[in-house]
Formats: C-alpha cells, sequence, structure tokens
C-alpha cells in the first residue's frame, strides 16, 4: 500500500508505548500504507499534530520535513549562514526546504518547472531561482552563490545536474543526492572533487532503521514543530483529494503542476 505519511487519532497502542494513548492527535513518518484508513507506525515516527493545525494539515508534514531535516541538517551538517541550492524547489521537499533555510540563517536558491513557482518560492523564502525549462540554472546559480560558490546543494535531479552541480559547489561543498529523476549515471571531472575537498552523499530516508528515523523526528519535534505550532513554518498544501479521486491525485502529480503537497483525506479533517 502506498503512502509515506498520514495524521489522526489513535485508535490502540502497543503494550510497550508509554507516550501515547488512544484519542491522541498525531502525524507519522511510515514505511508505506497512508494510502488507508488505518495506519501501523513505531513509536518513534509519530509526532503530535502541531497546535492549531487540522489533520490535513498535519499529514502533509511527516515525510518532507523529514527528508528536509534529514539531509539539510545531518547529511550535509548544515550551518548558519551557508549558502544552498534546492533543486525541484515546488516539491514537497523542496517547500520544506526554503522554510528551513529562512528559519535557520541559510540563504538559498531553488530551481523549479515555470515563473509561476520561481515567484511562489521566492515569496516563501528562497533569495532567487531558476526555470529549469529555459536552460541550465548555472549562471544564475552562480549569480546567487558569488565567487566562493554554494555550501550545499540538495539534489533530486542526479544525473543530468551532476556536473553543474559540481561546478557549483565551492570548497568543502556538499552535494547530498535524494532522486534520480535525471538519470542514475554521469561522468564527473574527479579532479574538481579532490582540488575543491567536496562530498557527494547519497541519501534515503524510506530504508532507514527505525532507529535513526526516530533520531531525525526527535529533533523535528524540537527544533521545527515549535515553529509550526507558531505558524512561522507552513505545510504548503496544493490541493486536498478524497481517497476515492486517488487517480485524479496522481494525475496532478504527474502534471508537474503542484506547488507543495497534494494530500488525500480519508475522512473530514
Amino acid at each position: 500500500i502506498m503512502g509515506l505519511e498520514c495524521a489522526g487519532e489513535i485508535a490502540a497502542v502497543g503494550s510497550d508505548v508509554e507516550r501515547w494513548q488512544v484519542g491522541d492527535r498525531v502525524c507519522a513518518l511510515l514505511s508505506g500504507g497512508g494510502y488507508a484508513e488505518y495506519a501501523v507506525a513505531p513509536m518513534g515516527s509519530v509526532l503530535p499534530v502541531p497546535a492549531g493545525l487540522s489533520f490535513v494539515q498535519a499529514a502533509a508534514l511527516p515525510e518532507v520535513f523529514a527528508t528536509a531535516w534529514l539531509n539539510l541538517f545531518i547529511e550535509a551538517g548544515l550551518q548558519p549562514g551557508e549558502k544552498v541550492v534546492l533543486h525541484a524547489g515546488a516539491s514537497g521537499v523542496g517547500t520544506a526546504g526554503i522554510q528551513l533555510c529562512k528559519s535557520f540563517g541559510n540563504p538559498c536558491f531553488v530551481t523549479a518547472g515555470n515563473d509561476e513557482k520561481i515567484v511562489a518560492c521566492i515569496a516563501l523564502g528562497a533569495t532567487a531561482g531558476s526555470n529549469r525549462n529555459e536552460g541550465s540554472f548555472l549562471e544564475k546559480a552562480v549569480a546567487f552563490a558569488g565567487a566562493a560558490g554554494v555550501d550545499v546543494i540538495l539534489d533530486p535531479v542526479g544525473g543530468t545536474y551532476l556536473e553543474d552541480n559540481l561546478k557549483l559547489l565551492g570548497m568543502n561543498g556538499r552535494l547530498v543526492l535524494i532522486g534520480l529523476m535525471g538519470g542514475s549515471k554521469s561522468e564527473i571531472e574527479l579532479a574538481m572533487l579532490m582540488m575543491k575537498r567536496l562530498r557527494v552523499i547519497g541519501s534515503t530516508l524510506r530504508a532507514r532503521p527505525i532507529a535513526e528515523k526516530a533520531q531525525v523526528m526527535g529533533q523535528l519535534e524540537e527544533r521545527v514543530w515549535p515553529k509550526i505550532a507558531t505558524g512561522e513554518i507552513q505545510a504548503i498544501i496544493d490541493t486536498v483529494y478524497d481517497i476515492k479521486d486517488i487517480n485524479k491525485a496522481h494525475d496532478q502529480v504527474a502534471s508537474d503542476t503542484t506547488l507543495g503537497k497534494v494530500v488525500l483525506a480519508v475522512i473530514a479533517a
């Protein structure tokens, strides 16, 4: 069953679960099974619904913010003031990443599929952006980065972006690959990695051990959830569909026209 995140009311808890009780309003990171009326999640993958949020809003949080936090702040070790490039900036992970960068003091540059998405990303907190359908992002990204280059790139594209990504990174830069939408093969100039002391990091969230996911979720609850409760960081939702309209939802995602998340509602939120 598909679905990597959900939100709802706890219906039952395991015998060794101490924190949660039946009736608690929660959202959860899943390994699958979210397209359902009931889902099962490990205790450490569950977080409270932030104050003031509906289940629909909360369902748009766990996977995208866990992915963005894991890869920017844990894998890449992002430090305050470092410059970031977020490819697919209008995606769920991208819109989460933009808000995290803004909140934690990191200027960011985005790529997206049209000018309207770039404008929306800048409204969320990005400094500048590039329309991927108008050629390489490199020139505009270099203008954003300056002579020193950028420090971290979060990339779900892969192959077709690799060469320009490495050119854009500055000394000790980190490229975190989280997807292969642009292919899984590419040639690189290894001397550039050596001379600039670059790191290329491959990363996935879904296959990580439960304990590692719990670590990520714990950091989110401590560092990010309070910002969501105050409205500083928000769930960015494009469209909400009844789960009976799942095919329409998938068609919209495939159309590459969305900003943020598409959410399936099983019951009224």
